[in-house]
């Protein structure tokens, strides 16, 4: 049971057989029909001018705060945001750019106080540098899966607008906000300037992520893309699947997020496991293990023993990802497994106290 990570997805055999039959193309002439089908569909998805296909999520990313961000200036983001941790301060290294991080909320929302803080007072002081760019998450991948309410996302907006800064949303899993708020992703991305969403993870495509917004904006992002290398021949290869997993595995994602909520459920109910299930929202588990019990460490290991393989998010966060390869008899396994390492770790107890 890999509960590692939803990127572990592999392609369904309707994403194979579309690779076989993609009409193909030089993409960095614009000569892909596959891919320019792709980036037309999720421009309209998202609610955006256009789009852009990137080889990952990180460089969707970058090529979007290096758009936004002139040198030397400030892109606000979470202190727990994937950009600030896991994107090797690529806008740093390539774009000369500052990352001012801001404390993010158990919710995964960054309060709007502690927005205000990050621009200067005196904005005509040239000792400081001007943020150009506010970053937010959703759903929040350290938070636990945690999606941003249309109505934050809506008081953001306005304070976006009142500091002439954009937004860029990392919507890595911006189809799970979207299922767990009932909502068309537009209806999320409506707030944002620019997005980012991956065609991998919970919607199974083997590579990709989009970027989108205003023409403008990508027309500057192709640039960028081809300076990073990311610019690609008949790419239309991966474009395909892209296109599939945007048909057709959008709407299974509440199945994830059904199996994430009794997942939280069973675990709740074991002794040493601490989390509140009803944290739960999207397909993302996140629990702690009692200290006295078992380390992160040896509870991960004893973990992978047993077939269940987890991964840690910081502070001895114990993080289990959900994702189409995860059936309910696995849920039901899983559970098992954990009890029994833990009902291990009391027994142990008992006989050095015996």
């Amino acid at each position: 049971m890999n509960y590692l990570s939803d990127t572990i997805t592999l392609p369904t055999l309707e994403m194979m057989d579309s690779i076989r039959t993609a009409e193909l193309g030089d993409d960095v002439y614009g000569k892909d029909i596959t891919v320019n089908r792709l980036e037309n569909f999720a421009a309209e998805l998202v609610g955006m001018e256009a789009a852009c296909f990137m080889p990952s999520g990180t460089m969707a990313n970058l090529a979007a705060i290096l758009v936004h961000c002139p040198r030397g200036s400030k892109a606000i983001v979470g202190d727990e945001s994937d950009i600030y941790i896991y994107e090797a301060g690529g806008a740093s290294v390539c774009g000369g750019i500052m990352y001012e991080p801001v404390k993010t909320q158990q919710n995964g929302q960054l309060a709007v106080n502690d927005l205000e803080k990050a621009f200067p007072v005196d904005q005509d002081d040239p000792q400081f540098a001007l943020p150009k760019l506010i970053c937010l998450e959703n759903t929040h991948n350290r938070c636990g899966g945690k999606v941003l309410p249309l109505e934050y996302m809506k008081d953001i907006r306005e304070f976006s607008l009142a500091k002439n800064v954009p937004i860029h949303l990392d919507g890595a899993r911006l189809f799970n906000g979207a299922t767990a708020l009932g909502v068309e992703a537009k209806e999320i991305t409506k707030h944002v300037d620019s997005v980012q969403f991956c065609l991998s993870k919970g919607l199974s495509a083997p590579i990709g992520s989009m970027v989108a917004g205003n023409s403008e904006f990508i027309k500057k992002a192709r640039r960028i893309r081809k300076m990073l290398g990311g610019g690609m021949r008949q790419v239309g290869i991966m474009a395909a699947p892209a296109l599939v997993a945007l048909e057709q595995m959008i709407g299974r994602l509440s199945d994830d997020h059904r199996k994430a909520k009794q997942l939280a459920y069973e675990l709740s109910k074991i002794p040493g496991i601490h989390l509140n299930p009803d944290d739960v929202e999207t397909n993302i588990v996140i629990f702690h293990v009692d200290k006295a019990r078992y380390s992160w460490k040896e509870f991960l290991a004893l973990a992978g023993e047993e077939g269940v393989i987890l991964s840690e998010m910081g502070y001895g966060r114990i993080r289990a990802v959900i994702h189409r390869h995860i059936t309910d008899d696995d849920i039901i396994q899983t559970v098992k497994a954990i009890n029994r390492i833990m009902l291990h770790a009391d027994e142990g107890n008992l006989s050095s106290i015996h």
